[in-house]
């Protein structure tokens, strides 16, 4: 016989509203990465006023937050990303983005506010043993605001035993989590490829070294790397997302541009397309005569849950919700990019994903992450508040 789930904690379940109000503050002024000073500053405030420890500037923009109970030596960090997206907003919200040009099309508004309602719940009822680190992370968007608070000592200065984050799942039903352990995300890595030839006139092209036809030449060439290079067991990805050179139709111009996005979720798949693009790129350029610039940007690590940390969680899930609404097969790696990845490459630890609804309770079109009609459900904030509880009352004991 199953064991019947405990459910949402009451109290959070009360306060769901309150903080369903401070989420859509939130989504009203979204900031870019870096730029988080006002989200910033309302999360320090409520948790100075909940009894935190509040540290503020860390990594720039980022926030922690420190609550000590009982005599344990064990330490937990819980992270929520703050950071918006450069999209226009268009879905009609009466809380709907007051800043051109700037939304919440991620759910980082909901994640914030999500974890305050823990730190909240947390704060009153201290019924844990150890200390609690409450990571509100600025500029995952651009993944780079991990590492930047990573750099300025945050496992250092904050120590954690293990490192815990969720994102919020479209398309999966309210009160569904899925937690596995594994590669989850793939890696991110980003390269500018400068192709310099010789200017001229349209007409005579024999005059000139058109960096145009090198470019073009070295799209499709490109594409070989993953279909020829990598074996077909794996993944990868390499897109040019970019290519800017000239501006007449008449006149060949002296340089071309492409930018990339490279993807894997294999380490040694990651280092070969970095080897073979820049072979590729070499080549391309010296039979065309091009001289060649390239910057080659690692961005961040695949994302890997590890196996501990993992079945504590899917052990909370499954007390909160039961074992129908969790969802442990491997599936497929996503290819999209999480910076958690670089918490996760110094501590052991656990991104979740909780489900942001499917639509079938409203009928309404459920819209993607990174979409101008995305909003966040507030109906997810006891769900996920009530798991971030458990969680430190099960880790911290």
């Amino acid at each position: 016989m199953s064991q019947q789930p405990l459910g949402l904690l009451p109290e959070i379940v009360a306060m769901q509203s309150d903080f369903a109000a401070i989420r859509q503050h939130i989504h009203q002024y979204p900031e870019l990465g870096f730029e988080e000073r006002e989200t910033s500053k309302l999360v320090a405030t409520y948790l100075r006023q909940w009894g935190y420890q509040v540290h503020e500037g860390v990594g720039a923009t980022g926030v922690v937050g420190v609550l000590k109970a009982g005599e344990g030596t064990r330490a937990i960090g819980l992270r929520a990303d703050m950071d918006a997206l450069p999209i226009e907003e268009d879905n009609g919200l009466p809380y709907q983005s007051k800043h051109i040009g700037k939304m919440h099309a991620c759910g980082h508004d909901g994640h914030t506010a999500t974890l305050l309602c823990a730190a909240r719940y947390l704060a009153e009822h201290r019924s844990f043993n150890g200390t609690l680190n409450l990571i509100f992370q600025p500029a995952e968007e651009t993944l780079g605001g991990a590492l930047r608070m990573i750099e300025d000592g945050l496992f250092e200065r904050f120590p954690c035993d293990a490192v815990y984050a969720l994102h919020n799942a479209p398309g999966l039903p309210v009160g569904c989590f899925s937690a596995r352990s594994g590669t989850l995300g793939a890696s991110s890595d980003q390269a500018v490829i400068r192709l310099i030839g010789q200017g001229g006139h349209g007409a005579m092209p024999h005059l000139a070294r058109d960096p145009i036809v090198a470019a073009a030449e070295m799209v499709l060439a490109l594409q070989t790397i993953v279909s020829r290079s990598i074996a077909a067991t794996e993944a990868a990805v390499i897109t040019v997302g970019a290519l800017n050179a000239g501006d007449a139709p008449n006149v060949i111009p002296a340089h071309a541009t492409l930018k990339l996005s490279i993807r894997a979720v294999d380490p040694q798949v990651r280092a070969q397309l970095k080897q073979r693009i820049n072979e590729v790129a070499q080549g391309v350029a010296m039979i065309h005569g091009m001289d060649l610039e390239m910057d080659y940007r690692p961005l961040v690590s695949c994302l890997n849950n590890s196996e501990t940390e993992t079945l504590l969680a899917r052990r909370v899930i499954t007390e909160l919700v039961g074992q129908k609404n969790l969802l442990t097969s491997p599936g497929k790696s996503s290819f999209g990019s999480e910076d958690f990845a670089w918490m996760l490459e110094r501590k052991p630890g656990c991104y979740v994903a909780i489900g942001n609804g499917d639509g079938a309770a409203t009928g309404c079109e459920v819209h993607a992450l990174h979409n101008p009609g995305y909003d966040f459900n507030d109906q997810v904030i006891a769900y996920g508040a009530s798991y971030w509880a458990r969680l430190v009352q099960t880790y911290l004991v």
